[in-house]
């Protein structure tokens, strides 16, 4: 009996479910304030977590957790008001 199914496909439920408490622990553990340091060491050991939590999720699938959630921890509109606009146009 195999646990993974055929490479670069996932077990949707199981992808879910360890998607879902990814989230959720990003929410609960104040990551979302952490410095970019602290939040790659988090996700390093959250990702070593996971793979241990769900064995049936593949390296590629914990990739694509990983980087799901470092996207979910940035800000849609950075702080600080850096919009992009750092050139003023010369008069």
């Amino acid at each position: 009996m195999s646990k993974r199914k055929k490479e670069g496909k996932h077990d949707a439920p199981l992808f879910d479910k360890a998607r879902d408490e990814l989230f959720s622990q990003i929410r609960r553990c104040g990551v979302l304030r952490a410095t970019k340091d602290q939040r790659d060491a988090w996700f390093k050991e959250t990702m070593e977590y996971m793979a241990k939590r769900y064995p049936g999720v593949t390296e590629e699938d914990l990739a694509q957790l990983n980087e799901l959630g470092r996207r979910y921890c940035e800000p849609v509109t950075p702080y600080g008001g850096g919009n992009g606009e750092t050139s003023r146009g010369s008069s």
